[in-house]
């Protein structure tokens, strides 16, 4: 069974906790501070005011023209309707400046969901830490019956009674058989409840960011105020509580994967991964999970890992299973340090009590109060007390920093960044005064510290601000990276979506810190990493996408295709379609024999039938290229693209950026679809007589309607390399 295109936009529709409902073109130039958009809108929202849609469509742009505060003069903020769009898609295409496409992103009227009814008819399997089911983000308010498809239920125990579960939150397992079994039955199940409900708090931020209800006057303390909701508001949630105090069993995974098979979801969200390196595929109990779902038509996402910035640390790595990395929103929460110089740097903190003021404190580094990391009860009293503490990343969590500089006396912490870090800030709720600064403002600090006799500093708390500077998105440098561990020929991760401060629902067992000493509660939580994670390739500020962990342009190796753009998934002219037997085809190529393949498929397989030359001829759609001595400097690859578009006679042309030091010859170099002919193929063959470690490049297959882009990453293997010169 081929996986679907629609699995792969419910997908992208889903695990993003914002995106755009207006796009840029991207055959356009930018004029006058305008660009051309495309504007998505929801047909049946058309006011009765209104005989035609393109009338209505007209009234808003006039709107949003007038309201218009940007420094472009009148006459060119006018704005004009360019298409409008009744069959492909609902909407229309304007030339608009950046506010006016500001506003339109706002009305719930425009964009992807409401032609989809927000959802309401998928169903998200959360394989996680469980539910939270009383937040607001889980409320069933407005939605229809059940879908019909549904066989799931609800396992009801002493603290998750029948009424946990509603039209929203529909389906509630836990499992813990293989947990418990690690622990010989011996299991305290009052400090993690053998039901669904989640007592750590990640299952119910997943949830909620996945497909949470809207919520007004949503935030977290005086931070991210505003209305909250998940992607699809209006999907439902099956839960399937995998992981406890101590971990995630691979038993209670596959087990919770093939209930969740049985039971009807749509989409598997699974936000675990394997410690350390990618296992062997067959070793997988995700990716074993993950290929029996294919198998059904489900679509499994999950999460590249937070190993980053090493490369080969990214995890769930099967080509079956979508795997996402993580990236930042336009959204900070600044808190800044001024030193007693008058220096200012820049840092981001969620700390929401009584501030610092304009006082100075004495500043000390920890190096020289007990120890650099700020472990508890290794930090001075004597040397601590009444003074901000810098304390660098790194061995402890991040607010158990903060709380030891408490606990010894401390009135603040700023915590620096080491250089693997890089300018990576996360927010924290700290129990104390604590801002975050990357590793360049954070070395100038320390060296402030190091020459100035009486060292001084405060900090200042600025709450939220939403904006172009910094730029945005950029990967995380926590975000787990390729090359491929397992397989070079396969592109990992995917893609790149929001997993950098991202508010969501939270569990009511534990603070936001999930420190004992925090008794604190919340509705609403800031936290960021990979689980909290089609494509497009430039920033808020049109700039290629920065890795924050060397502070220079990301890779295909760290951002995938790019970062998740869901309009623009809609309409993309061209797929890659790959199903059960493609994916076979691929554990012959890596060389599996029948009893690994046997933990995939029932049937036997004979890998001498439908063998691929290689693992890279996977229909991909990216291309990972490995020069070494067995190729001799020449790889080829096939692949085949299905025309989805709504012109069956497309003619689409290549154009390619090829990788430095590699030649890169496409054929055909046109491609041209009927009403009899919707698929066409294609080979690509890339060329080299010797490079460097590693470099990057695309293709791109054009028509006047659609541009399709994948990327392509090359490394030369050194030491084979080596030996066939």
């Amino acid at each position: 069974m081929a996986t679907s295109l629609q699995s792969y936009l419910l997908l992208c529709f889903l695990f993003i906790f914002s995106f755009v409902s207006v796009i840029q073109s991207i055959h356009t130039q930018q004029i006058d501070q305008t660009k051309t958009y495309i504007i998505h809108a929801s047909k049946s929202e058309k006011p009765h005011t209104f005989s035609t849609h393109h009338g209505w469509y007209s009234s808003v742009l006039q709107s949003v023209s007038s309201s218009d505060s940007s420094s472009v003069s009148s006459s060119s903020r006018k704005s004009e309707i360019l298409y409008t769009y009744e069959r492909s898609v609902n909407g229309f295409s304007a030339r608009l400046t950046r506010s006016q496409a500001a506003q339109l992103r706002l009305a719930d009227s425009f964009g992807l969901w409401p032609n989809a009814e927000y959802g309401d008819d998928v169903i998200v399997g959360v394989l996680d830490t469980g539910i939270w089911p009383e937040r607001p983000s889980f409320s069933d308010e407005g939605l229809p019956p059940v879908p019909s498809s549904w066989k799931g239920s609800c396992d009801v125990t002493s603290d998750f009674p029948s009424t946990a579960c509603n039209r929203k939150i529909i389906g509630a397992k836990a499992y813990y058989r293989g947990y418990s079994a690690g622990f010989r039955g011996r299991l305290n199940e009052s400090n993690s409840a053998l039901s669904p409900r989640d007592t750590e708090g990640h299952g119910t931020h997943t949830a909620s960011t996945a497909a949470g209800a809207v919520v007004k006057d949503a935030g977290f303390f005086d931070y991210a105020t505003g209305e909250a909701r998940g992607m699809a508001v209006k999907a439902r949630i099956a839960v399937y509580k995998i992981c406890w105090d101590n971990g995630c069993y691979d038993s209670d995974i596959l087990a919770a994967m093939d209930q969740a098979i049985d039971d009807g979801v749509h989409i598997i969200s699974l936000s675990v991964g394997a410690n350390g390196y990618a296992p062997h595929y067959y070793r997988d109990s995700i990716a074993i999970g993950a290929f029996g779902a294919m198998q059904h038509g489900i679509l499994v996402s999950c999460s590249a890992g937070n190993s980053g910035p090493g490369a080969y640390t990214a995890v769930n790595i099967a080509p079956w299973i979508f795997t996402i990395g993580a990236s930042t929103v336009d959204r900070e929460f600044p808190a800044d340090v001024v030193l007693g110089d008058g220096r200012l740097y820049g840092g981001v903190s969620l700390y929401s009590g009584d501030g610092l003021g304009d006082i100075q404190y004495p500043l000390v580094y920890a190096a020289n109060c007990g120890d650099r990391y700020c472990y508890s009860g290794k930090l001075n009293s004597t040397l601590v007390a009444g003074k901000i503490v810098i304390c660098d990343r790194g061995g402890n969590a991040r607010v158990d920093k903060g709380s030891a500089v408490k606990i010894a006396g401390g009135v603040g912490m700023i915590h620096t960044n080491l250089d693997e870090n890089g300018e990576e800030l996360l927010a924290d709720a700290h129990l104390v005064p604590a801002t975050m600064l990357g590793a360049t403002a954070g070395d100038k600090v320390k060296e402030y510290v190091k020459s100035e006799p009486s060292p001084t500093a405060t900090i200042v708390f600025r709450g939220t601000v939403i904006g172009t500077s910094p730029s945005a998105p950029r990967v995380a440098s926590f975000s787990s990276r390729g090359p491929n561990y397992r397989t070079a020929e396969i592109l990992k991760p995917d893609v790149i979506a929001p997993g950098v401060n991202i508010l969501a629902g939270w569990t009511g067992y534990t603070s936001p810190t999930s420190l004992d000493t925090d008794s604190r509660r919340v509705d609403f939580n800031i936290i960021s990493g990979t689980s909290m994670s089609c494509p497009h390739y430039l920033d808020n500020i049109g700039e290629n996408i920065t890795d924050l962990a060397t502070g220079v342009e990301s890779t295909p190796f760290v951002h995938g295709s790019g970062h998740v753009d869901p309009n623009r998934a809609l309409n993309p002219g061209l797929v890659y379609d790959a199903g059960v037997e493609d994916y076979v085809a691929f554990l012959c190529a890596i060389g599996y024999d029948s009893n690994k393949i046997a933990t995939f498929v029932k049937d036997p397989v004979d890998c001498s039938v439908g063998k691929l030359s290689s693992p890279g001829d996977l229909n991909y759609p990216s291309f990972s290229v490995v020069f070494d001595s067995k190729n001799g400097g020449v790889v080829k690859y096939k692949r085949v693209v299905k025309n989805v578009g709504s012109d069956v006679d497309a003619v689409y042309e290549v154009s390619v950026s090829s990788p430095p030091g590699v030649e890169v010859v496409v054929s055909p170099e046109k491609l041209e679809f009927s009403e009899e002919k919707t698929e066409a193929e294609y080979e690509i063959s890339f060329s080299s007589g010797g490079g460097g470690s590693s470099a990057f490049g695309a293709i791109e297959w054009s028509n006047k309607e659609h541009s399709v882009r994948s990327p392509i990453a090359v490394v030369w293997s050194s030491s084979t390399w080596q030996m066939s010169m």
